[in-house]
Order: structure tokens, then C-alpha cells, then sequence
């Protein structure tokens, strides 16, 4: 896992330079499904499990392509955004799953149950950057 300025998100594929972009990804699907181009979560969710547990768990540790603030992912779940030069779907909720629990504490698997962030599809391709506003649209 690796934090970067900028991403290059490509409509169809995901993020260039991700795992999942280079079809190398742990259970990168095969076809290719529209829900594994982009994960994303909320920064608050996860410092209030590493609060409520008293876990070492960060961003990074939730292993999501993008880390946000100032908004409520699920409400997403249906609608399409803008950020940066890029424009998503939030297809579904992204859950804890058996693998994140084996690599860092069982405990994701109850304390991040629909706080895990969402599974994006990418709809336009552009740049994004660390700052970048989230858009919604009507």
C-alpha cells in the first residue's frame, strides 16, 4: 500500500498503478466486474474503530484505494460523483471481509459492518488528487 498525491482513475479499469488495474489483485475478478475499480472509506470510520477497540488500525491498514473526510459514503450507494477530473458510482457498500480480518484483528469483521466505505465504479476517466472535492450529482 502506497499514498500518493495524485491517481490516474481509468474508466472500465480502476486506478493506474493499482493491483487491481494490473488484474493482479488478490481476488481480482475474472470477467472483470464494474464494482472492483475503486474502494474508498471514511477517515472517521476508521480512527473510531481504532478508538473504540483500542487497535493500532489506520487508512492504510484498510487497505481502500481512497481515504475520504466530510462526507457520509453511505449515502452514496446508487449516485455518481465527481472528483478531481473523474466521475464514479458508488455500486455497493465495501465490507469487511475474512482476509482484512487474517492480516490485521478479527475484529474489523463486526466493528467495521457497513462502516468498511464503498465499491466504486469508474465512469469517466481523469485525475484526482489529495484535496479534491467530492461532488455529488442530482
Amino acid at each position: 500500500m502506497v499514498s500518493v498525491v495524485e491517481a490516474e482513475a481509468v474508466a472500465g479499469r480502476g486506478l493506474k498503478g493499482d493491483r487491481y488495474f494490473d488484474k493482479c489483485g488478490t481476488f481480482s475478478p475474472d470477467p472483470h466486474k464494474p464494482d472492483f475499480e475503486l474502494t474508498m472509506i471514511e477517515l472517521g470510520k476508521v480512527q473510531a474503530f481504532a478508538a473504540d477497540t483500542g487497535l493500532q488500525f489506520t487508512a492504510k491498514d484498510a487497505r481502500r484505494n481512497l481515504v475520504t473526510s466530510g462526507i457520509d459514503l453511505n449515502e452514496l450507494v446508487g449516485k455518481q460523483f465527481i472528483i478531481g477530473e473523474a466521475r464514479f458510482k458508488a455500486i455497493r457498500l465495501c465490507e469487511p471481509c475474512n482476509y482484512l480480518a487474517k492480516i490485521t484483528y478479527q475484529e474489523t469483521l463486526k466493528g467495521l459492518v457497513h462502516k468498511g466505505g464503498l465499491r466504486v465504479e469508474i465512469l469517466e476517466s481523469g485525475t484526482i488528487q489529495i484535496g479534491d472535492k467530492i461532488d455529488v450529482l442530482s
